[in-house]
């Protein structure tokens, strides 16, 4: 017996689409209307009573006269943010919804609705709003808020339906698509006094070793050809029978390469005025350490380790402190490191770069990569970023004897770091690096001894 034959098509596809949806659907209402007519209607035929019919008429005019002119459109709705605003954390935002009635029917009401996420704190969201639409009318709903966290936040999306003949008819649901909401960190306050340990520009605001045009007196030398008349010390001219010029040294600039450790989130982040995870101590530092240095003129890079290892080039200006808030609200944690060799490559991060590594430790290769930062023979400083109410997630019998365990344990690792050259310190806003860049700066200046065994300035 020959097997038969399968189809070509598919019998759905050969149906063609599927109808969509009406646009406008009956209510309750217009069913308990018609139902009670016909109710009312149908006992005075069996009954034989008239006064049925004459109860029944004003529910059947009036429902005729409602559906006399039926909508044909359905509601616009629009969700927007004002693109002009740069909102950061605890600041306000500023969005909105528009409802409009492009129907030749007025609107009776329009109920919609907004999902807000939970870092953005937007007034009346867990409520409906209601409002009139009359033809050919545009209703402005106003949604202000409090923004509580950096990041990308997904606001929408939006859905709204509209009621009209009486609230005989109601509108299929019209629904938005989602707005992404960026908002910026909170730059802490920092200040850094010190000066770098290596500066490697032609110009800028650091005091360079090199003599040179600056602000930076380095002593009195003799008048030479080429030295600039208003150089001349003309005190110790006069004494001494002879010019002299004020010798100054050069003002350069520096490049900061901040490194973001983004293998492990610990913490819970209770916003911006709540405790602080790993993340937002990360982010919130590179946000002020970059903002700092941007403003001083310098070159700023930032790096990840971990993840897809994204790397921003080094540049300066208001341009790149706008790009690094771009950057930072990409900031997400991963449990795969990328291999340090990737991190440290020259074309990375400069030799002459000051480093600053903003990790938790938490990670067993973290310390790894920075030991070989420092090795490789760069000015390398580490931010603890774990948070110091840490306490564990789950508790059990043995919780309390692993977790001492493991603080034990990553107390040795930056004890090992420290004797390996690698400052690690705890981040607390302003100041919080003086000490350590100081220093720094000493060592990048003191002498160091070359293969041969003889010392030699280093710099």
């Amino acid at each position: 017996m020959t097997p038969p034959l399968r189809p070509a098509v598919p019998a759905a596809d050969r149906a063609g689409p599927a109808p969509s949806p009406p646009d406008w659907v009956p209510t309750r209402a217009l069913g308990r209307a018609v139902l009670l007519t016909g109710l009312l209607l149908f006992g005075a035929v069996l009954l034989g009573r008239v006064d049925l019919v004459v109860i029944a008429a004003p529910f059947a005019l009036g429902t005729a006269v409602a559906l006399r002119r039926r909508p044909t459109a359905l509601p616009k709705l629009r969700l927007a943010l004002l693109d002009d605003q740069l909102v950061v954390e605890g600041g306000e935002i500023s969005a909105g919804a528009q409802l409009g009635n492009e129907d030749a029917v007025d609107y009776d009401l329009v109920v919609s609705r907004i999902r807000a996420p939970a870092w953005l704190r937007i007034d009346r969201a867990d409520r409906p709003y209601v409002v009139s639409a009359r033809r050919g009318e545009v209703v402005d709903i106003d949604l202000p808020g409090t923004a509580r966290r950096w990041g990308r936040h997904p606001l929408g999306p939006a859905a709204a339906r509209a009621v009209a003949c009486g609230g005989l008819l109601a509108s299929s649901p019209v629904v938005t698509g989602t707005l992404s909401a960026k908002v910026y960190p909170a730059t802490e306050p920092f200040e850094a006094v010190e000066a770098m340990p290596r500066a490697a520009g032609l110009v800028g605001q650091h005091r360079s070793r090199r003599p040179g045009e600056g602000g930076e007196l380095a002593g009195v030398r003799v008048f030479a050809p080429g030295d600039r008349l208003r150089r001349i010390d003309w005190r110790v001219s006069l004494r001494t029978r002879q010019l002299h010029v004020a010798a100054t040294l050069s003002d350069r600039d520096a490049e900061v390469a901040l490194l973001l450790d983004v293998t492990s989130e610990a913490g819970e982040s209770g916003g911006i005025r709540g405790a602080a995870s790993v993340l937002d101590t990360t982010v919130r530092a590179a946000a002020a350490i970059a903002e700092h240095y941007l403003y001083r003129g310098d070159r700023v890079s930032l790096l990840e380790y971990g993840g897809s290892g994204r790397r921003l080039r080094p540049a300066s200006g208001r341009r790149q402190y706008l790009t690094v808030l771009e950057w930072l609200l990409e900031v997400r944690a991963t449990a795969h490191p990328v291999e340090s060799n990737d991190v440290l490559g020259q074309h990375w991060i400069s030799s002459n770069a000051l480093v600053v590594v903003f990790t938790p430790l938490m990670h067993p290769q973290s310390a790894g990569m920075l030991a070989q930062l420092a090795r490789s023979g760069r000015f390398v400083v580490a931010v603890d970023t774990l948070p110091k109410a840490l306490t564990p997630a789950r508790r059990g019998p043995w919780t309390e004897a692993a977790y001492r365990i493991w603080r034990l344990e990553r107390e040795v690792a930056i004890g090992q770091l420290r004797e390996h050259g690698v400052p690690v310190v705890g981040w607390a806003g302003a100041g919080s690096l003086d000490l350590v860049l100081r220093d720094v700066s000493r060592l990048a200046t003191a002498p160091r001894v070359t293969a041969s065994g003889q010392g030699r300035v280093g710099g």
